[in-house]
């Protein structure tokens, strides 16, 4: 079985992260971490390499865990969002695990939600985490 989690380091992905890590260990899953960073002027070569070495570092916490864990940071001009759901059908993956964060109808009107487009476009299960 092989799950992924959307990482973008904030609270809820942590949370997300936990639940993942302790379904892996039950039914004995390969986790992939990923990082989507959308591509614009704005991205710089500091922030591709910090969002990397983040991901390394949570590997090094799933090698004392004994769980099978492959890191993943992409940099695409789609969002988010359609960059997971294209990582998922690409590498057959069967489980999403994804944090949510509260956000008014006009906020995800204005912005989006990335979890949002997940749920609906994913080919598998998601999991979200609040």
């Amino acid at each position: 079985m092989k799950i992924l989690v959307g990482y973008d380091g904030s609270r809820v992905a942590e949370d997300a992260l936990k639940q993942a890590q302790e379904h892996a260990r039950v039914f004995e899953a390969d986790i992939h971490l990923f990082t989507s960073l959308q591509q614009s002027h704005e991205l710089a070569k500091e922030d591709i390499e910090e969002a990397e070495s983040r991901l390394d570092h949570l590997k090094l916490t799933f090698d004392f865990g004994k769980i099978s864990c492959e890191t993943h940071a992409s940099v695409s001009y789609l969002t988010p969002g359609e960059d997971l759901v294209l990582f998922v059908k690409n590498n057959e993956i069967d489980l999403i695990f994804i944090g949510v964060k509260k956000r008014s109808k006009v906020g995800k009107l204005v912005f989006g939600s990335t979890a949002q487009y997940v749920i609906l476009e994913a080919p598998c299960p998601v999991v979200t985490v609040k």
